[in-house]
């Protein structure tokens, strides 16, 4: 199904305020870690909100999803506070981990010849969900 204008509408309202809320959160207590909001999708009844966060370094993703999911009822108090005059309800958060520079790194590492390439063999590649 086909996302509608309002829906990319508030989808990129809360992706801007969500990268505010979560970077003021990692300067505090979180010193060398970089969370950027790379994708949010509004359902179509605008109730819930699926957000992927890509995390640098990857190797802490986990530990921050995790803290992050812990600590997402102060976050929606947040953003309902700065989104009061732009939505009705804040639509409740899901928070996903984005592996796709991951991805990108393995299929790189792979064409620079540091594994197995995977244009002569492209079962090494692992298949990927679509978001």
């Amino acid at each position: 199904m086909e996302e509608t204008n309002r829906q990319r509408k508030i989808a990129g309202v809360l992706q801007k305020d969500l990268v505010d809320v979560l970077q003021k959160a990692a300067q505090d207590g979180m010193k060398g870690v970089i969370i950027s909001v790379s994708k949010v999708h509004v359902t179509s009844d605008l109730g819930v909100a699926k957000v992927y966060l890509s995390v640098f370094p990857s190797n802490r993703r986990d530990e921050i999803i995790k803290g992050v999911v812990s600590n997402t009822t102060i976050i929606r108090h947040e953003m309902a506070s700065r989104t009061k005059h732009q939505l009705r309800r804040m639509p409740e958060l899901l928070f996903y981990g984005d592996d796709t520079l991951d991805y990108i790194e393995k299929i790189d590492k792979s064409l620079k010849g540091k594994d197995e390439n995977p244009i002569k063999n492209p079962s090494v590649l692992p298949r990927r969900k679509k978001l």
